[in-house]
């Protein structure tokens, strides 16, 4: 395998698109690094910002691809408790300086050394990818690859729920944004047995559909409802306790602000286009709302989203709406921007597992 070339999808410099599939050596794990052979890689609305242009994380050139499982295929010389024909997935964790207070807390997100697969180091959208073995999970026999293939985004909403806001039973909620991650949101929230309130935009009818579908207790097109009536009925005029944007508009954030529980929790999940945006503080300072960042996952989510996914908690066949071999990188990239699609899934390795 030493010296063998792959190719790979990469954003080769900063801009609109600027991606090629490229011709790359197979990496060599060495010490601590494990060469995973990929079944599936998710496409991530942070690869469609980085296709568009609009994100700036990613250290171009670079192979994209942090949403993956697949079977391991060679470790390095320290590697103990992975073995080859293992099946995994991974966290997007490549490196981190192991020394700041972030990593002795384990907070590897948080790193301001940290290099992640996908964005820093070659990615998964490609025949193989390399992890290091602290951020590498087994997989349940029960679980698909195809499933374990959304564990990543799964644990960014983990992280939002459990970590930065434990959601409890009694809450009700806002979730903005019937994407992906908004789903993921969804599911989680109705599995502690919060009730949700999922919101939209008119082209977003089939999501929200969907939303309902995957248990949302109310979904509300905001273009056609009133979200403040809808809110204060079933809330007895309090608002909601906790509202999650992972819609990553303004507009969206500002019409919720005011519908929150006093001293309720806001937790932005989604990304927005600019860095800068204009926000209801007044809504904030008044009402004592925490207004809190959720950024990525770490070890300490991962654990609880494989269960998620394993045990039914998350329906897999509904949120993976599309596959595509992994030459037709180009047609799902559009798919995703075209706005219809769930979850669309590139095969690295069609029939070889």
């Amino acid at each position: 395998m030493s010296g063998m070339t792959i190719k790979g999808v990469c954003k080769t410099e900063p801009g609109y698109d600027k991606m090629e599939y490229v011709d790359f050596e197979v990496p060599e794990p060495t010490e601590d690094k494990i060469l995973i052979k990929v079944a599936f890689t998710g496409i991530c609305g942070s690869d469609i910002h980085t296709f568009k242009g609009e994100y700036k994380n990613p250290t171009t050139p670079v192979v994209l691809g942090h949403e993956f499982s697949g079977e391991v295929v060679k470790v390095g010389d320290q590697v103990t408790k992975v073995k080859v024909g293992d099946r995994v997935t991974s966290e997007t964790t490549f490196y981190v300086c192991g020394k700041c207070d972030y990593c002795k807390q384990g907070q590897y997100n948080l790193c301001p050394y940290r290099k992640g697969i996908g964005t820093q180091q070659n990615g998964s959208m490609a025949k193989y990818v390399l992890a290091r073995e602290e951020s590498v999970h087994i997989l349940p026999d029960t679980l698909s690859y195809e499933g374990a293939a959304m564990t990543e985004p799964l644990a960014c909403g983990v992280h939002a729920m459990y970590q930065k806001s434990h959601l409890e039973l009694k809450d009700k909620i806002i979730i903005m944004g019937p994407g992906p991650i908004g789903l993921f949101l969804l599911q989680i929230a109705k599995d502690i047995g919060s009730f949700v309130i999922m919101t939209g935009i008119s082209k977003d009818a089939k999501r929200l559909a969907l939303a309902k579908e995957l248990g949302a207790d109310i979904v509300v097109d905001t273009q056609k409802e009133d979200l403040a009536k809808v809110v204060n009925e079933a809330t007895d005029g309090y608002g909601v306790d906790k509202v999650y944007d992972a819609s990553g508009a303004v507009s969206a954030i500002n019409a919720s602000l005011p519908l929150m529980r006093k001293r309720g929790r806001f937790v932005q999940v989604g990304l927005f286009a600019k860095k800068m945006v204009e926000l209801d503080t007044e809504s904030i300072i008044q009402r004592e709302i925490q207004y809190v960042g959720s950024r990525s996952q770490n070890p300490y989510d991962w654990p609880i989203a494989i269960h998620l996914l394993d045990k039914g908690a998350i329906n897999i066949d509904k949120m993976i709406t599309k596959k595509f071999v992994l030459d037709d990188w180009r047609t799902a990239f559009e798919k995703v921007m075209e706005g219809n699609e769930i979850k669309v899934m590139l095969e690295s390795n069609p029939g070889e597992f």
